[in-house]
């Protein structure tokens, strides 16, 4: 696992106080950058070195995120296929799981542009950080239970009475 550390800026609270949805898919790419650097080490943006596209992404907005708080997103890989590979990725925030989401990302050639086997050297930097959806899932459940009373947040309902 990787985890990235995101401090919310004011620009992405919106009019209820809280972090706007377009903002997640932002923060879970950058904190794929650490895959991307298992592939392009020197984050070259060529045709000839840049060898990653995205074909699918989804997000999952499980609780609302605040402006206040920082937020740590955690990036998994789930799945390892012959040319692509999924990415797992979760926000948290103040121990709770505040939202989720996968991309997969197909290993491309784009002279050819054509997907290409991953090589078995990349594969095995990605089994470092694999973890099935279930298992993850399952260590959730425990960190959330331990988690649920030191949780704090501001109470911007009671700010506004």
């Amino acid at each position: 696992m990787y985890t990235t550390k995101i401090e919310p800026r004011i620009g992405e609270t919106d009019g209820l106080r809280h972090i706007n949805n377009t903002v997640l898919p932002i923060w879970f790419e950058r904190a794929r950058n650490k895959i991307f650097k298992i592939f392009v080490p020197n984050f070259e943006l060529t045709y000839k070195k840049w060898n990653l596209i995205m074909v699918h992404s989804e997000f999952n907005y499980l609780k609302q995120i605040y402006y206040g708080y920082d937020v740590e997103v955690r990036t998994y890989i789930s799945k390892i296929g012959k040319t692509s590979f999924t990415i797992f990725q979760e926000a948290w925030q103040n121990g709770q799981l505040r939202a989720n989401g996968k991309c997969v990302l197909v290993y491309f050639n784009f002279i050819k542009e054509e997907s290409v086997v991953i090589p078995k050297d990349i594969r095995e930097k990605l089994k470092e950080h694999y973890i099935t959806e279930e298992e993850l899932e399952k260590n959730n459940k425990n960190e959330i239970k331990e988690n649920i009373n030191k949780v704090e947040e501001l109470d911007y309902f009671n700010l506004d009475k």
